[in-house]
């Protein structure tokens, strides 16, 4: 027997709010990686600080397009982007002890 459990998707989607996400699209190798501002009871996305990430030539390249949203339809995935919470995280803490 596996322990395997699903997921309800909408609450785990309010976990991410606020948090940076990698979104990963169905229909071509493209991502966008930005801060989750709101999804709705379709699951769309709303993101900010959005970069948008394409592969060519076996290259990874990324660039800045601000606010954007994305139609439930369209996406494979979305999972929480580690290293940016970590790095922010981190930020944070420099802060924190800078002011003490």
């Amino acid at each position: 027997m596996s322990s395997f459990q699903p997921i309800n998707p909408k609450p785990f989607l309010k976990t991410l709010i606020n948090k940076p996400v990698i979104v990963r699209l169905k229909w071509n190798r493209m991502e966008y990686k930005g801060k989750l501002l709101a999804i709705d009871n379709y699951m769309n996305l709303q993101l900010d600080h959005t970069y948008e990430c394409m592969f060519e030539n076996g290259e990874r390249k990324e660039e800045l397009i601000g606010e954007i949203f994305i139609r439930c339809n369209n996406v494979l995935y979305i999972r929480e982007d580690v290293a940016a919470s970590e790095k922010a995280e981190g930020a944070n803490a420099d802060t924190n002890s800078s002011s003490t």
